[in-house]
């Protein structure tokens, strides 16, 4: 018999938000669906240790949110959700949880979809599934890392093209924030296509790993930000990208995988008047929900590079867009966004691209 224990929370322009809690493993999460105007809600969950839950409820609405605008963008038929788990330090995350985050999705009846993010694993995602089929990025290839760091990748080759007028890396420093597994893919790529690497982390392993494959130069994780480098990566949390960091920033270009880099809406606006040009996270790092969403619905793997790589042409629409109509380009994101899920979604070339339709 399911010992969990669902409170309903209410917060304004989102459809549901739920604690879970189950006594037995110790799982203590919420849940929040944002929107489901396009489809079920689908984003990942998150394992963190939260100093407390009110932390916690806000990076799971910041995301879910997040997870909306970036389905919409990508052209995906399923809406915006989003599950964190409250980790605790010291203790280690146990199979009875994913178990529990199993039966409380079974009882949200598919309305939110899940699958591995920070903190969490296949093998994590594999002891939900057996309590739910409303969970992806499972099997050998279930890490959605390599596909959010090409999408990552092509975003910032659009970039190049439109602030720089060129079509290549080489000879460009790229100053990369977080080498998890996202951020190392993209390193890799980078460095491979010929971009002077500069690399911080907290995980020293990580970072001697990098200058060793990449000839990385490692600087501390403050000092990230006064890089001399044409582009800065952010691969690490979110939020990084506020009034002090954005006014020591020497770039042109920012484009990276981490979510919710922007600490409050104004700094786009910030941005655009420095002249940096800024990729939307949720435009840019949109491969691994891709992915993942076409694993879920069965549909042919052969096709989830072609989507991907479309980040590059959208990108370029609201860079164009942006600098026409004098907007910040988080802002024309945003616009298409809401225009995708309120008005007419067909209206997309990406949603009819994906033939994702449920």
């Amino acid at each position: 018999m399911s010992t969990i224990t669902f409170e309903d929370l209410h917060f304004n322009d989102y459809e549901r938000v739920v604690r879970v809690s189950d006594a037995k493993s110790g799982l203590i999460a919420f849940i929040a669906i944002h929107n489901t105007i396009l489809g079920p809600a689908m984003g990942g969950c998150r394992l963190w240790n939260y100093s407390n839950e009110e932390l916690a409820i806000t990076d799971a609405l910041r995301l879910s949110r997040g997870m909306s605008y970036k389905n919409a963008v990508a052209g995906l038929p399923i809406g915006g959700g989003k599950c964190v788990i409250m980790g605790t330090p010291g203790r280690e995350k146990s199979p009875a949880q994913f178990e529990a985050l199993g039966d409380a999705l079974e009882r949200l009846g598919g309305t939110y979809i899940t699958a591995e993010d920070v903190g969490t694993t296949p093998q994590d995602m594999s002891w939900v599934a057996t309590r739910t089929k409303y969970v992806g990025g499972l099997g050998t290839d279930g890490d959605p890392s390599p596909y959010t760091a090409l999408g990552c990748f092509v975003g910032a080759q659009a970039a190049i093209n439109f602030k720089f007028q060129r079509h290549d890396f080489n000879g460009l420093t790229v100053a990369v924030q977080g080498l998890g597994h996202v951020g190392y893919e993209l390193a890799r790529l980078l460095h491979k296509a010929g971009a002077k690497l500069i690399v911080a982390d907290i995980n020293t392993q990580l970072l001697e790993q990098a200058r060793a494959e990449f000839n990385a130069q490692i600087v501390d994780v403050e000092a990230i930000y006064d890089a001399e480098a044409d582009i800065y990566v952010p691969c690490a949390l979110g939020a990084t990208l506020n009034i002090n960091t954005v006014k020591r920033l020497k770039v042109k270009i920012i484009a990276g995988a981490a979510n919710n880099q922007l600490a409050a809406t104004e700094i786009g606006e910030l941005l655009k008047t420095r002249g940096i040009l800024y990729a939307p996270d949720y435009v840019v790092n949109a491969g691994g929900i891709i992915k993942v969403c076409y694993e879920y619905f069965k549909k042919p793997a052969i096709m989830v590079e072609a989507h991907i790589l479309e980040v590059k042409s959208t990108l370029s629409d609201i860079f164009a867009l942006a600098e026409l109509n004098g907007k910040s380009t988080s802002a024309v994101a945003d616009e298409m966004a809401l225009g995708i899920m309120f008005k007419t979604p067909s209206h997309s070339p990406r949603l009819r691209h994906a033939n994702c339709k449920l």
